[in-house]
């Protein structure tokens, strides 16, 4: 074998070797819902975003710095797998804003969702002590809304406590996260 021909052979090898690591780097980098199955105690929404509950945020930029932070009261109802999540934000700037979600529960965990500010239908799956969703949201920012796409999962701690935290995102790049803590009154 030449020294070119190796050359050649060594970098088609380093190559394959590259796109493979991406690859399963990239497969196993994401959480499942699935992962959670055996997890408890079991998340039912139904059951937890019913009633009055309080939820205390931030929202960070890529870097992690803690751009906002927010309180919200949820005021949420159920008639059997129709849901309404009634929220009212105060942010650390002062302003204030109102989101209502319409939840449609589906079999098998699968929950559907609708919000005026939310751009199509958020859809979601619940499995053990999770909840996972995936939305597009249009943003007020400096004047003008921008669509961003939320990746976002919650996590039942016990019967009064369930964490949340969702990465945002515009074409793939990373604009933040946004982090919650609900406790159910």
């Amino acid at each position: 074998m030449t020294s070119s021909t190796q050359r050649r052979s060594f970098a088609s090898g380093l190559l394959l070797a590259g796109i493979a690591s991406v690859a399963l780097l990239s497969g196993c980098g994401s959480p499942k819902i699935q992962d959670y199955a055996q997890d408890s105690p079991v998340l039912e929404l139904r059951d937890y975003f019913n009633g009055t509950l309080d939820a205390y945020g931030i929202f960070t930029d890529r870097s992690g710095k803690v751009v906002k932070r927010f309180t919200v009261v949820m005021t949420c109802s159920w008639q059997g797998d129709a849901g309404v999540l009634d929220e009212a934000f105060a942010y650390s700037d002062g302003t204030t804003q109102r989101r209502i979600w319409r939840l449609t529960r589906h079999a098998h965990g699968r929950y559907t969702g609708v919000a005026d500010d939310v751009v199509g239908t958020a859809e979601g799956q619940q499995s053990g002590n999770a909840f996972h969703w995936a939305y597009t949201m249009a943003l007020p920012v400096d004047g003008r809304v921008i669509e961003v796409q939320f990746d976002d999962w919650m996590y039942l701690i016990n019967s009064k406590v369930m964490l949340n935290k969702a990465a945002m995102r515009k074409w793939g790049v990373d604009l933040g996260e946004v982090t919650l803590s609900f406790t159910k009154r």
